[in-house]
């Protein structure tokens, strides 16, 4: 394999802290990279630099291999509010409008609707049609499953997955992060470790990793000690003769005192609550609209005392606005119980004042220390923080309330993964209800037992069980439904046949499933030949694109090389579509 890039001796600080030092490391063709690191580490600042966005301050090298395209799709995408989303994406020529069309049509996306008009989660889906029409060779992504709905995940997540693109990503979606990639990059106290596998590869070796760190670390105190010994006891240890010998002491006392010890969240203090009584938040008929688009229509719904409840459905569809009801609003038909303390984590809610302190928000600093505020960041004003680091901050002014009703909007966002699997391990031992909006498939998982799924048009469904459930049984509908039943919402008829309204079924939906089928013989034979022959496809395009583009083709050469190149998409479209398919069968079986 051919290398992409080639990283020596670069290095970020910002004032004393150093993010990373002289790191080095290389990218090879068909690589897919997870870069992980605590927020505040510099994973961002090392994909700018990557993307020539910004520098190193050390100099050094970022060498591409000089024919590939490169694309990078940052965390916030800039765009003009007054563009269409057509004009806003601004195709170079006729084929990248093509697939722009194509790719904006898979993503439920209209090309002339307003900018101005999306929801977060929209605005994602553009810049993500933006970066893949452009057929790079070498993806950068910073968080590219930030503010996706679940469909738009599972799209990008296999469309990855079948791609021979070259990628580097941060992401914190451990679903996606396994499905996708082949290689973990761990950025570490200002250096980078490189693990191949998958995410418990990564956490396996990266434990091996510290305990032998630990390990030298206790050699060195024992040859510390030692050295320690001679200094006292002879003389000519302070003359010049031995100062090799002194020097040498210093820099073994250095690293003796170098044990990796890693920082964990306590939420000890966090858990209490207060007493929950029998009565939560009872819905009446409840409707309710923002001028024509309608959020909920009819829906009736006891949330149960200690339930754990998952809101999932596709973006723009008024799951957030459906929080703000159950939290805020006066309306007759939301019955809220006398005994409630609701903790509401909102998706755009941190207003804090930039020049305020971490220790002006929080003024605990034993808390701020347990939530991995370090007491060299109480001082840190809000304009130095990272994202990450400011939603941390939000949450713990959320936690620290004793709620007993926690209503958590899109809480993963822009968290790392250590503090992920904190704030799961404390919402498991929550002592009170739950009520979470989320597009991450692991935090679901592990958080909710029950789903209440938005299909549009203000109309709720019920489904007791994980997510991971959840999609087994739309999967199993699908593929039993009739072909002539039209969806009766999202591109993947997310909503299948589960009761409207939150009105329970006497029966778990989840019981009905079966054994997803096995693929037949015919089939597996079909798998196989469409793996070897959609590379030959894919080769053959890329060498028309070659010859259309490179200024020397006779006209009669262009002519017949256009008319096979558009057989030739549709070939190649129709053969990847059934790949994933069969794969899918293939998988899930």
């Amino acid at each position: 394999m051919p290398s992409y890039l080639q990283i020596e001796n670069i290095s970020k600080s910002y004032g004393s802290k150093v993010l990373f030092d002289r790191i080095a490391f290389n990218v090879n063709e068909g690589d897919k990279i997870a870069l992980i690191a605590p927020n505040g580490t510099g994973k961002t600042s090392l994909l700018r630099i990557l993307a020539g966005k910004d520098k190193s301050d050390s100099g050094g090298s970022i060498k591409f291999l000089k024919s590939i395209r490169i694309s990078f799709l940052e965390q916030e995408y800039g765009f003009d509010p007054d563009k269409t989303i057509a004009e806003q994406l601004s195709p170079v020529d006729f084929e990248q409008e093509l697939r722009q069309k194509r790719l904006l049509s898979e993503l439920g996306l209209v090309p002339d609707k307003k900018m101005s008009e999306l929801s977060g989660g929209e605005v994602k889906r553009v810049a993500l049609a933006g970066m893949l029409s452009e057929e790079a060779d070498f993806l950068i992504m910073d968080e590219p499953t930030n503010h996706l709905d679940l469909d738009a995940i599972e799209y990008l997540e296999n469309y990855l997955k079948r791609s021979r693109r070259t990628l580097f990503m941060v992401t914190h979606d451990r679903y996606f992060l396994d499905r996708v990639c082949n290689t973990i990059m761990e950025l570490d106290h200002g250096s980078l470790y490189i693990y191949r596998g998958d995410y418990e590869t990564f956490l396996e070796k990266r434990g091996e990793r510290i305990a032998n760190y630990n390990a030298e670390t206790d050699k060195v105190r024992n040859i510390l000690r030692r050295e320690l010994e001679w200094i006292h006891a002879t003389p000519c240890a302070r003359s010049g003769k031995a100062k090799y010998r002194k020097d040498a002491f210093l820099e073994l006392k250095n690293r003796a005192e170098q044990v990796y010890t890693e920082k964990q969240i306590s939420m000890d203090q966090l858990s209490r609550g207060t007493r929950l009584g029998n009565k939560i938040i009872d819905c009446h008929d409840l409707c309710f609209s923002h001028g024509e688009f309608i959020v909920v229509d009819h829906f009736s719904y006891k949330f149960q005392r200690y339930e754990r409840v998952g809101i999932v459905g596709p973006n723009g569809v008024g799951k957030s606005s459906f929080l703000n009801l159950l939290a805020e609003s006066n309306l007759p038909s939301i019955d809220r119980g006398e005994s409630l303390n609701i903790g509401y984590y909102r998706q755009n809610g941190m207003t804090f004042n930039e020049k305020d302190t971490v220790l002006d928000i929080v003024p605990d600093t034993h808390l701020l220390g347990k939530f991995l505020f370090p007491h060299e960041m109480f001082s840190n004003r809000i304009s130095q923080l990272s994202g990450g680091e400011r939603r941390r901050l939000y949450l713990l002014t959320i936690l620290m309330k004793n709620p007993n009703l926690l209503i958590l909007d899109e809480p993963t966002n822009d968290l790392d993964i250590v503090t992920l699997n904190i704030l799961e391990e404390y919402l498991l031992d929550f002592k009170g209800s739950l009520i979470i909006v989320t597009h991450d498939r692991h935090f679901l998982d592990r958080t909710v037992d029950h789903l209440l799924v938005f299909c549009g048009e203000g109309r709720i469904k019920d489904f007791l069980g994980s997510y991971s459930g959840y999609r087994s049984y739309i999967s199993e509908e699908a593929r039993t439904a009739e072909k002539s039943l039209k969806p009766e919402c999202g591109r993947m008829n997310e909503c299948g046949r589960m009761n409207e309204r939150g009105r329970k079924s006497d029966q778990n939906p989840a019981a009905k499933i079966v054994r997803p089928r096995r693929l037949s013989y015919k089939e597996s034979r079909e798998l196989e030949e469409l793996e070897a022959r959609i590379p030959i496809l894919e080769k053959e395009k890329t060498d028309i694109e070659a010859l259309l583009s490179s200024g020397t083709a006779k006209i009669e050469e262009i002519s017949s090389a256009s008319i096979r190149y558009a057989v030739l998409k549709n070939e190649l479209d129709e053969a990847e579509t059934r790949w994933l398919e069969l794969s899918d069968d293939s998988s899930s079986a």
